[in-house]
Parts: structure tokens; C-alpha cells; sequence
């Protein structure tokens, strides 16, 4: 597959900028590299699952959800690196192309904590230790984000080799409080009219918005890194789709594989 082109799905512009630097909107394809494409798809499941099914009008060959998660292990610290074997969607154990997956494990630098295991979906942000440690044994995963499992499904479902790349942006200990959700865009920025009465109200602590900065410039860190090792193709030549043959038989039909005709402009 030495001439595939990639398919990037990030949610947030934060993990958009360890890519490019070029700001653009969400659902928009920019073209990174050569053959690699990124599509900003704002945070949860509907908008990830629409990134795929654009990427995938651009014939993309594989598809990599890259950005950060929540961990739901407390030996997991902001800035290690998640690099999950099985991915967790509804119940579902779905698979990564693990040839792929080692061939990015084998350039990484030693002083990187990395770990695999299993990284699951969540419809919703987690907002207390509590949540996060239920998931966690609900799932036997490690970590949490929000978009991950609809992309892996999407990528068995289309039969696609796949990866995910997640850096810990918050330990088990630490989550935001749900009020600065009301003032975050799908995009992760922030109106900053509407967060100052939080502030000051309490609603939001000064300490929550220093520890969420400490977290996501760690966890930017590490994606940065992947990425200088890696390069903006991240070894995706590969052959190897029997990943997902065994799976596909087993996830709900829908009628349809075919994405939604979407009206979307290439950023160069």
C-alpha cells in the first residue's frame, strides 16, 4: 500500500496543531502531506463519524483517529502516550492493524511512557474519578476519548487498515468540571466572554484551567513527537486488512455503507 493515501480524524484544534499549523474549520479536508488528509471533526461521536465519511469520499486507503484521551488507569500520567491493541465500541472489542501500530511503537524514544491495551469510546465527557474508574472496569480499557470507537467501526466497517494515537491529557484524578463545557465549542476553543463569569463565580477554579493547561501541553507534547518520529504519513504503507474480515459480520448492519454526500473544500 505504498500508495495510500491516510485519513487523520483529530476533534480538536489543539491536537489539529501538532499536524499543521494552518487553522481551518471543522469538516474541512486539509491536506497535510502528499497522501495524507486531516479532517477537524469537533468533539463526540456524530461529528467523528462524519469526518470519516468525508475522508472517505477522498478515497482514503486507512484512517488514524490522533489526539488526546482521558485516563482511566491512575499509574497513567498527562503526556503518555496511548497506543491501544483492541478498541472498545458499545461492547464491541474491534481491533487495530497491529503491524501498523508497531511499526509507529518501534520509532518512538525510550524516554516516552507508552502502553496498549484497550482504549474505549464514551458518548459523553467524564467529569468525576468516579466515572472514569466505573468505565474502566466496565471496559478493561485503559483510557478514554470520545471519537476513537466510531472511527475504528467505521474503518471495519469499510475495511480499512486502522490506528489510534491518544496522549493522557487528564489523569483518573483530575477531571473539568461540567460547567466549562457550556463555554467550549465542538472544536475545544473557548469563548472566553462567557468563561470569565465563571471564574469568578467559582463555577470554574483559576487551578482547574492551570491544570487543563499543564495536561493538554503534555499530552501536545507527546503527539508532537510522534510525528517528528513518525512524519505526517506515520508508515501507513501497509497490505494487511485482515483485521477486520472477522469482525465485520458481527457489527449491526445499517443498510448502508456508504457515507452521506457531504459539500467539503480541501485546504492546501
Amino acid at each position: 500500500m505504498s500508495e495510500s493515501v491516510l485519513g487523520i480524524v483529530s476533534a480538536l484544534k489543539s491536537e489539529a496543531s501538532c499536524l499543521m499549523k494552518l487553522r481551518f474549520p471543522v469538516f474541512k479536508i486539509a491536506r497535510i502531506a502528499p497522501r495524507t488528509r486531516l479532517c477537524l471533526s469537533g468533539m463526540g461521536n456524530a461529528g467523528a463519524l462524519k469526518a470519516c465519511e468525508i475522508l472517505h469520499e477522498y478515497e482514503v486507503d486507512a484512517l488514524l483517529s490522533f489526539g488526546v484521551a482521558a485516563a482511566l488507569d491512575n499509574k497513567l500520567v498527562p503526556g503518555d502516550l496511548v497506543l491501544p491493541e483492541t478498541i472498545n465500541c458499545n461492547g464491541k472489542k474491534l481491533p487495530v492493524t497491529l503491524e501498523w501500530r508497531e511499526r509507529v511503537a518501534a520509532l518512538l524514544p525510550s524516554y516516552l511512557t507508552v502502553v496498549g491495551g484497550t482504549l474505549t469510546g464514551s458518548e459523553a465527557p467524564l467529569f468525576s474519578r468516579q466515572e472514569k474508574i466505573k468505565l474502566g472496569e466496565e471496559t478493561g480499557a485503559c483510557a478514554a476519548d470520545m471519537e476513537t470507537a466510531i472511527v475504528a467501526e467505521f474503518a471495519a466497517r469499510a475495511d480499512m487498515p486502522f490506528i489510534a494515537i491518544r496522549a493522557i491529557v487528564d489523569p483518573l484524578e483530575f477531571s473539568p468540571p461540567p460547567a466549562l463545557l457550556d463555554v467550549v465549542y465542538a472544536d475545544g476553543t473557548t469563548d472566553i466572554v462567557r468563561l470569565i463569569p465563571l471564574l469568578f463565580n467559582g463555577s470554574v477554579p483559576f487551578k482547574t484551567l492551570f491544570h487543563l493547561g499543564v495536561g493538554m501541553y503534555a499530552a501536545r507534547s507527546t503527539l508532537s513527537k510522534v510525528v517528528q518520529v513518525a512524519g505526517l504519513d506515520f508508515k501507513s504503507e501497509l497490505t494487511d486488512r485482515s483485521h477486520a474480515y472477522e469482525i465485520i459480520s458481527s457489527l449491526e448492519t445499517d443498510g448502508s455503507n456508504k457515507p452521506a454526500s457531504n459539500s467539503t473544500n480541501e485546504v492546501n
